[in-house]
């Protein structure tokens, strides 16, 4: 039953443009075969002020499917559609810098023949 929640919630939610974004581990509050079924997800959103508004909303919909959340941390996302550019970089002063590797592997699910831009720098 997990696993079919799991498999449900998308990989990647991003905007266009330059914005916030979380890294979130979503994970099932019940145990499969001794382990804890879970995933890595990205949301980007233009809307959002700070890195929690991203978090909590996020949050607050997967709470509703019975799932569990933690925010991994954050940063800043440059999507370029019409450049087929994404740049990820920068961090979040309350969750901390996400494993920017990590998003890119994440972003690949869905924005394959992109140029990738990765950096520690910015804010």
């Amino acid at each position: 039953m997990i696993e079919a929640k799991l498999e449900a919630v998308p990989l990647v939610e991003i905007d266009e443009g330059i914005f916030k974004y979380v890294l979130i581990k979503v994970y099932g509050t019940e145990k499969v075969d001794g382990s804890e079924p879970a995933k890595n997800i990205v949301r980007g959103f233009a809307r959002a002020q700070w890195h929690s508004d991203i978090y909590d909303e996020v949050s607050s919909s997967l709470a509703g499917l019975g799932l569990e959340t933690e925010c991994l941390g954050g940063g800043r996302i440059e999507h370029r559609p019409d450049q087929k550019l994404i740049k990820v970089y920068g961090y979040s002063q309350g969750y901390g810098k996400a494993d920017h590797e990590e998003v890119k592997r994440i972003l690949l699910t869905k924005y394959m023949g992109y140029q990738y831009e990765i950096s520690d720098e910015g804010y």
